[in-house]
């Protein structure tokens, strides 16, 4: 009956001693209080007491930068908020080299979003939003790489303005359409007008071209039965009525 006991009690001690790592984890083992090796997947024996271990997930995760208020450079202020996403490269690393590499690298990604806006002007913060994220993802991977992170990317989500000066700005977009719809009116107009210039000058070079175009309008609008027509005859068909005359009499 003891020897049962025994067993069961050694097996019990080996159960309680065996430590499952993921295929998406690393364990940093300590034995007495010392780091001793990096644990893999698969099922891992530790003495009691002993030995410890830290589960450390080396997935991508997206860390959410939680809005910011900063002022531009030509004084505006702005609220902003961001994405970074990044993985655990160096498992030991992350857990010896800071305390908490997750709350650790939230709070870097704050204040240097923080610092890189208030070195933008308003127009480059909203008109080159990607090369303002690649420059936050390069200074917060050059420090969290000490503590064995990697930095794939940052996304600035939304920039948040002031009332105010979303107004002032739909005000500029309207106008600048304006200003657009005008011009393409006057480059219509002026094309327009240079095809009625070279059309006249060709109906002016050739005889008889303008009374055909004359006659061919009369035709046009006496399809319509419902229209009353006031034609006045111009003095060039008269002359021309008398050029045809005295070509008869030669």
């Amino acid at each position: 009956m003891g020897i049962f006991i025994v067993i069961g009690i050694i097996i019990l001690f080996f159960l309680s001693s065996l430590k499952e790592i993921k295929q998406y984890e690393r364990g940093v083992l300590f034995t007495m209080g010392r780091f001793t090796r990096v644990m893999n997947p698969g099922w891992r024996f530790l003495w009691p007491v002993f030995q410890g271990y830290k589960r450390v997930d080396i997935r991508v995760k997206a860390v959410d930068v939680p809005d910011q208020r900063a002022i531009t450079r030509d004084n505006v202020a702005v609220t902003v908020n961001a994405v970074l996403y990044y993985k655990v490269l160096d498992a030991p690393k992350a857990v010896i080299e800071v305390e908490n590499f997750y709350y650790a690298a939230s709070q870097y990604a704050q204040t240097t979003m923080r610092n890189i806006v208030g070195e933008t002007t308003l127009d480059e913060l909203l008109s080159s939003r990607e090369k303002i994220a690649e420059r936050i993802k390069e200074i917060v991977d050059k420090e969290t790489d000490a503590w064995g992170l990697s930095v794939n990317n940052v996304e600035l989500k939304d920039v948040i303005l002031p009332e105010s000066m979303e107004r002032t700005i739909a005000k500029q977009a309207e106008a600048e359409r304006e200003k657009r719809a005008v011009i393409i009116n006057a480059e219509g107009e002026l094309a327009a007008a240079e095809n009625l210039s070279k059309a006249a000058k060709r109906l002016a070079e050739s005889d008889g071209a303008l009374h055909l175009r004359t006659l061919q309008s009369i035709n046009d609008m006496s399809s319509d039965q419902s229209n009353t027509v006031v034609f006045v005859t111009p003095l060039e068909i008269l002359k021309a009525f008398e050029g045809f005359k005295k070509k008869e009499n030669k």
